[in-house]
C-alpha cells in the first residue's frame, strides 16, 4: 500500500556526465556528487548526512531527516530551519538584467538583484563549495506534463531531502531531455552558505535568486523550506510560457465524465484542493497548470498539502498517504516523550502549530484514487473563480460575462480573519492578482489577456463562487454549506446557469441566478440572508469601496481592465 512512484530514466538517453555538465555551468569541479540516486537511497542519505538548524536554540549541525516507525515503507519526516518555515517572502528577488527588465513584474516579494552583485555572489559560493569539498544531489526532472512545453529543471544541493522533494512533486521522462544544457533550468541550492548582506547585496543571510536570462536560480542560507524548490520554478514558468503564448495558472483542475474540463482559481483556504477532489470527476492537479493550444495541464506529479488540523476523515487521500512509502512530512513537531523513529506516522498530532501553522506534506499524484491519465485534459468548459468572503454580502454563485472574468481575475479577492484573538471579529480583505500574486512574475494584464483569448476561442463559462459567510459576517453569519458549494458548482458544470434567470445584486453588480437544483432559493441573494437588509447594504458599499480602492492603486485601468464595480 504505497505511492512510491517509479522513478524513470529515458532509456535512450545517456547518462550525462554530470560532473563535466556542472563544472561548465558554474566551475563546480571538486566536490562529491550523488546523481540519479533512487528514492530508497535518497530517504537514506537525508537521514544521514542532511545537518543544519533545527530548533531556535540549536546549533547547525542538527539531524534535519528522520524515519519513523513505519522505516523506509512509510514518510521521511523532514525539519527546516526554524526561521524559515514558509517561503522567504522578503528575501526573493530575480536578477534585473536588460533583457528582462522591462518585462518583469516587479513588487515586494519580487525585487531587483543587481546583475553584478549576483555575478559576483554565484562565483563565491561556487569557490565555498570547491573548498568545503562537501556532496552534492543531483536531480532531473521536468516542469509540466505537456512534453511541447515542459522545462527540463535539474536539482543540485546540500540535502538529500530537497532532491527526494523534487521526485516527488516533478514529472521525470516527459520527453527526451538532450536540450537540457542548452534549454533547461538549474537550481542550486546550498543552505550551508550564509550571505553577508554587506558583501553580497541581500537583505538577510538567506536568498532566493531567479537569473531568468541565465536560467539558473540560487538559494543561500537558511531557505531550506522544501516548498522553495517548487515555488521557485513556478515562478519561472510563469514567465516563461506567456512568452510562448500559454497560460500558466495558479489553479487546481478536474475533468469530468463528458470530457469537460475544470479550472478552479482560488487562494488558501477557499476550498481549491477540496473542491476538485470530486469522485464522479479525474483529478488533473490541486496547484499549477498551463493552459496550452492543446489543453490544460498539470506543471507537477505530486501534490503539497497544509497538514495543520487536517480532518482524516473529510480528507481520506492524505490521511491514506500519511502512511505510504515515498511521501514527506515537513515541520510536524515530534511527540512529547517519543522518539520519531517510534511513531507511528498516523499519531503525529496534527493540531500542533508550535513550530509552524504551515506543516506540509508531499505526495505523489497517484496516491489520489481517480487521477486523469498523463494529468492533462481538454479545454475548459468551465472556469470558476474561488472567493471565501468574511464580509458576508457575495453571493453564493455569481455569473460572470467576459469583462467581468477579466476584472475579477486580476483582482484575486478572498478575505482573511483578523486573528482568533478574543474580540477580533473584523474580517480583512485580500486582493492577489490572478490568485497568485507573489508567483506571477509577469503584469497581471498579460496572463488576464492570455485568459479572456482562451476563453473566447473555446467559449468558456465562468462563475464566481464564494465559499465563505451568508447571513451575515464573520462571527454572526454562518459559513456556506458544503453541501450548497457542491450543488452549485455542479450546476455551473453541466451548464445549468447558462440560461437560467438571473437578477442583480445592485451594490455588488454582480448577476446571481434566482434558482438552483437542491439549493434554498433564499440563500441566492445574500441580501435576504441577514436580519437586517440596511446592514447588508453598508457591509456591501464598504466592500465595494475596497474593491475600487484595490483597481485604482493596482491600476488595472492603464492595463485595459475595464473596472466591473
Amino acid at each position: 500500500n504505497n505511492c512510491d512512484k517509479e522513478v524513470k530514466t529515458m532509456n535512450d538517453t545517456p547518462t550525462p556526465n554530470i560532473s563535466e555538465s556542472l563544472k561548465a555551468q558554474f566551475g563546480i569541479d571538486s566536490v562529491t556528487l550523488h546523481y540519479g540516486l533512487s528514492q530508497d537511497e535518497l530517504f537514506k542519505a537525508a537521514i544521514d548526512n542532511d545537518r543544519g538548524k533545527v530548533d531556535p536554540d540549536g546549533d547547525n549541525n542538527q539531524q534535519k531527516a528522520y524515519q519513523t516507525a513505519l522505516g523506509l515503507e512509510g514518510p521521511l519526516v523532514y525539519y527546516s530551519d526554524p526561521s524559515c518555515t514558509g517561503r522567504p517572502v522578503n528575501d526573493t528577488f530575480a536578477v534585473s538584467r536588460p533583457e528582462v527588465e522591462e518585462t518583469v513584474w516587479w513588487k515586494k516579494g519580487f525585487d531587483r538583484f543587481d546583475p553584478d552583485a549576483f555575478d559576483q555572489l554565484l562565483a563565491r559560493v561556487v569557490e565555498y563549495l570547491n573548498n568545503k569539498k562537501g556532496a552534492l544531489y543531483v536531480t532531473d526532472v521536468f516542469c509540466g506534463w505537456d512534453p511541447e512545453f515542459a522545462e527540463p529543471y535539474r536539482f543540485v544541493g546540500e540535502y538529500a531531502t530537497h532532491a527526494y522533494f523534487c521526485n516527488i512533486m516533478f514529472p521525470k521522462a516527459v520527453r527526451d531531455d538532450s536540450d537540457r544544457t542548452e534549454a533547461g533550468w538549474t537550481i542550486l541550492n546550498v543552505p550551508s552558505f550564509l550571505a553577508d548582506p554587506e558583501r553580497d547585496g541581500t537583505k538577510s543571510n538567506r536568498a532566493v535568486i531567479m537569473d531568468i536570462v541565465n536560467r539558473i536560480a540560487l538559494v543561500v542560507g537558511p531557505a531550506d523550506y522544501c516548498g522553495v524548490n517548487k515555488k521557485t520554478m513556478f515562478t519561472v514558468m510563469n514567465f516563461v510560457l506567456p512568452n510562448k503564448g500559454q497560460l500558466s495558472m495558479h489553479c487546481s483542475a478536474n475533468v469530468g465524465p463528458e470530457n469537460d474540463s475544470a479550472i478552479l482559481f482560488g487562494l488558501s483556504g477557499t476550498g481549491k484542493t477540496t473542491l476538485s477532489a470530486d469522485p464522479g470527476r479525474l483529478l488533473i492537479g490541486d496547484d499549477e497548470h498551463v493552459w496550452t493550444d492543446t489543453g490544460v495541464s498539470n506543471f507537477e506529479d505530486g501534490c503539497y498539502a497544509k497538514l495543520i488540523d487536517l480532518d482524516k476523515d473529510a480528507e481520506p487521500v492524505i490521511a491514506a498517504a500519511l502512511s505510504m512509502k515515498g511521501t514527506l512530512i515537513e515541520n510536524v513537531p515530534p511527540l512529547p516523550e517519543k522518539s520519531i523513529s517510534e511513531t507511528d506516522p498516523q499519531d503525529f498530532d496534527l493540531t500542533d502549530g508550535s513550530r509552524t501553522e504551515n506543516t506540509r506534506f508531499a505526495y505523489p499524484l497517484t496516491c489520489n484514487p481517480g487521477v486523469a491519465n498523463g494529468a492533462k485534459g481538454p479545454h475548459p468548459k468551465t472556469i470558476v473563480l474561488l472567493t471565501a468572503d468574511a464580509f458576508g454580502v457575495l453571493p453564493p454563485v455569481s455569473i460572470l460575462n467576459p469583462d467581468e472574468v477579466m476584472y475579477h481575475f486580476v483582482t484575486g479577492f478572498t478575505s482573511k480573519l483578523a486573528g482568533t484573538e478574543v474580540g477580533i471579529t473584523e474580517p480583512q480583505a485580500t486582493f492577489s492578482a490572478c490568485f497568485g500574486d507573489p508567483f506571477m512574475s509577469q503584469k497581471p494584464s498579460v496572463y488576464a489577456e492570455l485568459l479572456a483569448k482562451r476563453m473566447d476561442e473555446h467559449d468558456t463559462r465562468c462563475i464566481l463562487l464564494n465559499t465563505g459567510w451568508t447571513g451575515g459576517p464573520y462571527g454572526t453569519g454562518n459559513r456556506m454549506s458544503l453541501r450548497h458549494t457542491r450543488a452549485l458548482l455542479n450546476a455551473a458544470l453541466s451548464g445549468e446557469f447558462d440560461d437560467s434567470d438571473i437578477e442583480i445584486e445592485p451594490i455588488l453588480n454582480l448577476r446571481m441566478p434566482t434558482s438552483c437544483p437542491d439549493v434554498p432559493n433564499e440563500i441566492l441573494n445574500p441580501r435576504s440572508t441577514w436580519s437586517n437588509p440596511e446592514d447588508y447594504d453598508a457591509q456591501a458599499s464598504k466592500l465595494r469601496d475596497m474593491f475600487r480602492e484595490n483597481y485604482a492603486e493596482k491600476g488595472f485601468a492603464d492595463l485595459g481592465i475595464a473596472a466591473a464595480m
